[in-house]
């Protein structure tokens, strides 16, 4: 996506709620509303990539910790955690994802 894709962007804590939502509104009029969590989790990989030397990909999956008994609280069962997927074959299904959208 890029930065004339998107209309307007909203960051806050909705009425109602304790955690931020971040919403994008996109120029066909299309919304897409993200939890903290989904937040917190895509701007760690930011940062891990950024930051690292060599790093190019990181692929975050959705994982439910069934078996964690401890979570701290605020804390959603369901998360996107870092897979040990292969750096070359996320940048190669990444590089196919973008060819299909164009």
């Amino acid at each position: 996506m890029r930065n004339r894709d998107v209309k307007k962007v909203l960051l806050g804590v909705p009425a109602g709620h304790k955690h931020l939502r971040l919403a994008v509104e996109l120029a066909d009029d299309k919304v897409l509303i993200f939890s903290e969590a989904t937040i917190a989790n895509i701007v760690r990989a930011y940062i891990s990539i950024k930051t690292h030397p060599v790093r190019r990909a990181i692929e975050l999956k959705a994982t439910r910790l069934t078996a964690c008994s401890e979570l701290k609280e605020g804390y959603s069962e369901y998360q996107l955690l870092e897979t040990s997927r292969d750096e070359e074959e996320i940048v190669e299904e990444l590089s196919e994802l973008i060819a299909e959208a164009q």
